[in-house]
């Protein structure tokens, strides 16, 4: 190991471990239950556009309570703010393992997530704290790892779940890990400071919370029942949506302790960082939607083999993760970013193409392509996103990207599964037809009925997967103005001989 930095120190160490220990807790809740979204769907007996709420509802609860986090932090001292989180996210697991239905399940899973969605960026001010601004840049690597390993482990352990036990066991696995997580919280991190009289910004989040809620659901509400975005219900859940967050941000602007610190935008860089995180966070969670239904529903494999598959993801973004960081800090976010962002739009070609019967080997290569895409843009884009910014600024600009990552990924999975419903029910009729067929004993009438209803499907999660293709290709254009320069400032300066990913990695080698 280089002897260029300075260790990070036992003390340091066992915070980093806490806090990597929930964050990684709290990812893997979001990428586990993909996997297991087809399974609910038949057990409840719902639709695919209320099952996607499953994960929608949870990532909206994470961008709704992030923006809380620092006002949680202030007014009850980031040790305590870290065990409430933590607790808030075991006991919506334990529950989420007991619904009985789907409207329970997603209220579950909202409480769930209002506990996962402060657990990262907490850790995150601790951790920041406690390194100060020599070693934010290696600790934030560090817990930067679980988002690596998250799409590996995810799927793959929820496929194992669901295909030997029950989709129960997908939340209440969590269970164990939080009460651990919680002793060794308790025992580990410093009690820290709290400000008693720090205010919340109350008008801000009854703007922003109601806001977000609405524009989701107002589109996830395309498509079910042939409604349409003229259909009254949508149009004005959609309208009042785009104006309360309209109005947000008038107020924010003019608030002298916001919500969200919406004067970070004037920083050029984080502008363009921040349009490529929303674009690049919806692209990320609404194929991740996406894939797992492909595997079960066209290619009728268990749960497990679509979690394996959709594995070659995270191994493509491990693969390039610390060559990208260190290209990045010698040459600049513009000359990694954008090659990367171009190579996701490359991997996710081949699922445009799809038919039952195209090989898994075509597949997994195909992901595993996309996967390096997303190891070369996202960890330098995330670096860049701090360029230029003061050491206070920080915490406020990761609670910021943070919050548009999960708004992307919310609309995003909700958009993709109205389309995807939509293909489903032009099947509906085929659907009917096969069954007439076989109680007719007609098995040539149902084996033809059954290839057209297959490629009918096909067609439908390609034209899908073009949507994807899409929103990866619209990022592709703001990655062109990022810095092309080395020197960022702040908090996120270090030697350019070694990158924060490879510090991080190397330190937790040791």
């Amino acid at each position: 190991m280089a002897s260029t930095h300075e260790p990070l120190g036992r003390e340091l160490r066992n915070q980093a471990t806490v806090v990597v220990l929930g964050t990684m807790m709290s990812i893997l809740d979001t990428t586990i239950v993909v996997v297991a979204l087809d399974s609910l769907r038949k057990d409840f007996h719902v639709s695919l556009s209320t099952i996607q709420w499953v994960t929608t509802g949870y990532l909206l609860a994470l961008a709704i309570v992030i923006p809380l986090t620092g006002w949680v932090v202030d007014r009850f001292g980031a040790r305590n703010a870290f065990l409430f989180a933590i607790g808030c996210f075991t006991i919506g697991s334990a529950l989420c393992g007991f619904a009985w239905s789907a409207a329970a399940l997603i209220g579950f899973r909202i409480l769930q997530g209002l506990g996962g969605g402060m657990i990262m960026p907490i850790g995150q001010t601790i951790l920041a704290r406690a390194a100060g601004p020599e070693r934010m840049g290696r600790v934030m690597g560090v817990v930067g790892v679980p988002t690596v390993l998250g799409p590996i482990l995810g799927p793959v352990l929820g496929g194992l779940i669901v295909t030997v036990t029950t989709w129960r066991l997908v939340f209440w696995v969590n269970v164990p890990i939080g009460i651990v997580a919680l002793i060794l919280a308790y025992k580990v991190l410093p009690r820290g400071e709290h400000n008693a009289a720090h205010k919340l910004d109350v008008v801000g989040f009854a703007l922003l919370s109601p806001g977000l809620a609405a524009l989701v659901y107002g589109l996830s509400e395309v498509g079910v029942n042939g409604q349409t975005f003229a259909t009254t219900k949508v149009w004005v859940l959609l309208a009042a949506g785009l104006a309360l967050i309209v109005i947000f941000c008038g107020w924010a602007l003019r608030a002298s302790v916001p919500l969200l610190d919406l004067r970070l935008f004037r920083h050029r860089t984080f502008s363009i960082a921040s349009i490529c995180i929303f674009l690049m966070g919806g692209a990320l969670y609404g194929a991740l939607f996406l894939l797992p239904f492909y595997y079960q529903v066209l290619r009728g494999q268990s749960a497990l083999v679509a979690g394996l598959m959709m594995a070659p993801q995270g191994l493509g973004a491990i693969t390039v993760m610390r060559w990208a960081g260190n290209r990045s800090d010698k040459v600049g976010a513009r000359a990694v970013v954008p090659i990367g962002s171009a190579i996701i739009v490359l991997g996710t070609l081949a699922y445009t193409q799809v038919t039952p019967t195209i090989p898994l080997w075509i597949l997994a290569i195909s992901l595993y392509v996309r996967g390096i895409g997303m190891g070369l843009a996202m960890m330098p884009l995330t670096a860049a996103s701090y360029r230029g910014l003061s050491h206070g600024d920080v915490p406020r600009a990761t609670t910021t990207t943070s919050i548009l990552r999960q708004i992307g990924g919310s609309v995003a999975t909700a958009a993709f599964a109205v389309l995807l419903q939509r293909e489903f029910e032009k099947v509906v009729p085929l659907q009917r037809q096969i069954k007439e067929a076989e109680l007719a004993h007609d098995a040539t009438r149902a084996h033809e009925l059954s290839v057209q209803a297959a490629n009918q499907l096909s067609h439908g999660f390609g034209m899908t997967f073009w949507w994807v293709v899409a929103l990866s290709t619209a990022a592709i254009l703001p990655t062109l103005f990022l810095p092309k320069n080395t020197k960022r400032g702040g908090p996120e300066d270090h030697s350019p001989e070694e990158s924060s990913v490879e510090l991080a990695l190397e330190e937790l080698a040791e």
